[in-house]
């Protein structure tokens, strides 16, 4: 979907502009997005794998929610949003554990730019897997594993094929702040 998002600067610092969120990424404008990983304190972490349309990284394994943030929007209003739409999942601010916030710049084609500062959350996940509703047509599946197995396979990604390829540095942060919590 379109929408319009507030352009950054590479400091990350709101710019006063306001795009297209298709214009930029053609642009390779810098934006603020949310990640949400969601976690059991059997030591699980929720995934959520890509809908098969996206244009990245379709069906690769990714962090349990993620989005932009709309024009106008706070950073944990947007979190709270696409946690309820992409995963059906009811939470509020108190819920949500910052881990920090990662430059990110992915270059997928000429004229198509990731240039996002990812603002990362935890959110226990108090509710069994099954009572989550996915949203259709942004992702495909859900599925709980181990933090141990996440971390094998992420820590110098090992599985290029099967997660998108954030950095190592950003996963490693994510891991130890879920062991943090457990």
């Amino acid at each position: 979907m379109d929408e319009l998002i507030d352009i950054w600067d590479a400091e990350g610092k709101p710019a006063g502009e306001t795009k297209l969120k298709s214009e930029a990424h053609r642009l390779g404008l810098f934006h603020p997005t949310v990640h949400i990983w969601c976690y059991t304190l059997d030591g699980k972490v929720l995934l959520q794998k890509r809908g098969v349309q996206k244009r990245t990284f379709p069906l690769l394994w990714d962090v349990s929610v993620a989005g932009h943030v709309t024009a106008g929007e706070e950073i944990m209003d947007a979190a709270i949003r696409e946690t309820a739409e992409e995963i059906g999942l009811k939470i509020s601010a108190p819920d949500l554990h910052a881990v920090g916030v990662f430059k990110s710049i992915q270059k997928h084609a000429e004229d198509f730019i990731d240039a996002e500062f990812h603002h990362v959350y935890l959110c226990e996940l108090t509710v069994p897997l099954h009572s989550l509703q996915k949203q259709e047509n942004e992702v495909e599946a859900l599925k709980l594993i181990s933090l141990l197995r996440f971390a094998e396979e992420t820590w110098g990604m090992a599985n290029t094929q099967k997660y998108v390829p954030h950095s190592t540095g950003y996963y490693k942060k994510v891991i130890k702040e879920i062991k943090k919590k457990l």
